[in-house]
């Protein structure tokens, strides 16, 4: 069973004074800025490696990145997970089981990620450019059902309805209502904080798809496809290594999705049209 400390007290965001101009006019009002915090994750006491985060549902991205990385090959191998405020920032210490944590310091990763950063630290082309194994997923997705969670995961990103300076990865299983949302300033870090809440729920990354509000990235059809989500949906463009990885994984892979328009770049059947 995963073992979870509390959370501690740095802030997501703060509230700041500003001088807001509105072409000649001015006027001093309070802000809610954004914050992003170093984060270190480090195995059985090994640092690894320091992420720009926002600091919340570190847990989640602990976890999220432990998969995504290929650090642990289920979330079960995840013994616990401790978090440390420190003067410089924050330290979360996952517990793995040995050889796992061997396998990490081989790969070597112990640098600073920046906040936009998905591939930060890996030392050769081969680190960086993982091929996962093709994905079974064999959820069908409405394209109603997308056009619904384009809505709904503007009503859900609370952080950045009050500070506008966040990403967001969201969760959708089809016929169902509901949707998990994760937010951070890095668009990959939303995601990982939404595939470690997912593991913690035991959810089955098969039946549903995700949503980010960002670019479709080379890293971000990675971590889908290292955890077998079948469908990514961006309100953004893809990149070409994006593409070309989601042909070679089976992901269904979404960009410029926006209220009911949206382009289909790679394995459209998944991809339901009324």
């Amino acid at each position: 069973m995963l073992e979870l400390a509390p959370e501690l007290g740095w802030p997501a965001y703060r509230v700041r004074p500003v001088q807001r101009w509105r072409g000649l006019e001015s006027e001093e009002i309070d802000d809610c800025v954004a914050e992003e915090a170093p984060v270190a994750l480090m195995y059985n006491g090994e640092a690894h490696v320091v992420m720009l985060a926002t600091p919340l549902d570190l847990e989640d991205f602990a976890l999220g990145f432990s998969l995504t990385e290929n650090i642990v090959a289920d979330a079960g191998e995840v013994s616990a997970i401790r978090i440390y405020e420190r003067t410089e920032g924050i330290e979360v210490r996952v517990a793995i089981p040995p050889a796992r944590c061997e396998s990490a310091e081989d790969r070597g990763r112990n640098l600073t990620g920046r906040t936009g950063c998905g591939l930060c630290g890996a030392r050769t082309l081969q680190q960086a450019i993982r091929r996962p194994l093709p994905v079974s997923s064999r959820v069908a997705v409405p394209a109603a059902a997308l056009v619904k969670a384009l809505g709904d995961i503007r009503t859900r990103q609370r952080l950045n309805s009050l500070t506008g300076a966040v990403h967001a990865a969201a969760w959708v299983v089809p016929g169902d209502e509901s949707l998990l949302v994760r937010e951070d300033v890095g668009r990959h870090n939303a995601l990982d904080k939404l595939i470690g809440a997912l593991a913690r729920k035991r959810a089955d990354f098969g039946s549903g798809f995700a949503v980010v509000t960002s670019r479709a990235s080379f890293e971000m059809v990675q971590k889908c496809a290292m955890v077998g989500i079948g469908c990514m949906a961006a309100i953004s463009a893809p990149t070409g290594l994006a593409i070309k990885l989601a042909e070679d994984t089976g992901v269904t892979l979404i960009g410029f999705a926006r209220k009911d328009d949206h382009v289909v770049y790679a394995n459209p059947e998944r991809l339901v049209h009324a």
